[in-house]
């Protein structure tokens, strides 16, 4: 199985808590005003690469007891979601927590009720909803505009309710 990224970062300290392995999938249907990463837009750039080819080097890097996770960023990772959730399985056999950034909001994601749960339900942390130049601040924690929400993914589906967080 092949996976379309725009690439990735070994080490980012900005794309959630602590030290984490950073996935870009290429391919966003959202085009926000002011997004931080346009060029992961066309679901044609980027690069295929072979999934387990992409498992063997995170991995590797996970190998080093400061990463403590991956996150799933873009273009929109919910757009290749039986990839992404065969790596997420294996992160997770490795005891490491699991970011997700989504334009799509977390209820139009169950809403869904296809491939895109399933990925979201193996997450620890969602951050959701589409970058809105109007709301845009340099002060929040992991996100670009106040719209956007850190949550809790496994006490949001138990109580049926949205579970912010903050880190």
């Amino acid at each position: 199985m092949e996976i379309r990224l725009a690439g990735v970062i070994k080490e980012s300290i900005v794309d959630g808590p602590g030290i984490r392995y950073v996935i870009f999938t290429q391919g966003c249907p959202h085009h926000c005003v002011g997004c931080h990463n346009p060029q992961t837009h066309d679901f044609n750039g980027g690069y295929l690469t072979n999934i387990q080819n992409l498992i063997n080097l995170i991995d590797e890097a996970l190998e080093d007891p400061l990463i403590q996770g991956i996150t799933l960023s873009g273009g929109e990772p919910f757009m290749q979601p039986l990839p992404l959730m065969e790596i997420v399985k294996a992160v997770k056999a490795k005891g490491k927590d699991v970011v997700a950034y989504s334009g799509f909001t977390f209820e139009e994601i169950v809403k869904a009720g296809d491939d895109k749960l399933k990925l979201l339900e193996l997450c620890d942390y969602l951050i959701d909803g589409k970058f809105d130049i109007n709301k845009k601040s340099l002060v929040l924690q992991f996100r670009g505009s106040s719209n956007q929400r850190i949550i809790d993914v496994k006490n949001s589906l138990d109580s049926g309710e949205v579970v912010e967080v903050s880190f």
